[in-house]
């Protein structure tokens, strides 16, 4: 099928595109965090039960391919720093989870043999791949988010009330992880953005 060519953009174009890519959902990103992100449902905790910022990101990285996924992470990551009331803590959980989100993926695409003329952005369009992979990220992340917030939460409050928090770490994670990964796949490979860039 034509979706699954490799594409005969140049090199160039491609890193130009998946920059450009990066820089526009990273600005995307702060726009839902100033406007939307507030006024979204919360657990008593204060964890909200999506997180749109991390779908733009996860996103971002479906359409333009790993090295754009992991600026936006980045990039995202520092500009919401002066407009996030939990900075630096907020914006640094946030990169960590969506970047081990979709680190494994990119790990694995890389060690995945594939024909020449197959994009790696197919491997993850089959929705047993996508599945997989998707599991291995989410089960990443929870173990780093678990350890980052067992520091931050003994820095400010102690040993008391340590395992709740656990359990909603691990529990939040895995949802806002099923979101990050559902949402995007619909909005990239249901609208077939991938054809249409054909960027990696």
């Amino acid at each position: 099928m034509l979706e699954e060519k490799e594409s005969h953009m140049s090199k160039s174009s491609q890193f130009v595109l998946q920059i450009s890519g990066a820089a526009l959902f990273s600005a995307l990103s702060l726009i839902l965090s100033l406007f939307v992100v507030p006024y979204l449902p919360r657990t008593p905790e204060g964890f909200a039960y999506f997180d749109p910022v991390s779908i733009i990101w996860v996103t971002c990285f479906l359409i333009f391919g790993p090295l754009a996924g992991v600026l936006c992470c980045g990039i995202g990551s520092v500009i919401l720093m002066p407009f996030d009331p939990f900075a630096p803590i907020g914006p640094l959980m946030k990169f960590s989870a969506t970047f081990s989100l979709i680190i494994i993926p990119i790990l694995l695409l890389s060690l995945t043999k594939r024909k020449e003329s197959i994009r790696k952005s197919q491997s993850l369009k089959k929705v047993k791949n996508y599945i997989i992979y998707g599991l291995f990220g989410t089960g990443f992340r929870i173990i780093v988010m678990v350890i980052l917030n067992i520091i931050v939460y003994l820095s400010f409050y102690g040993a008391s009330g340590l395992e709740y928090w656990i359990v909603v770490v691990i529990l939040l994670n895995a949802l806002t992880s099923l979101w990050d990964l559902l949402i995007p796949y619909l909005i990239v490979f249901g609208a077939k953005l991938d054809a249409k860039f054909e960027i990696w």
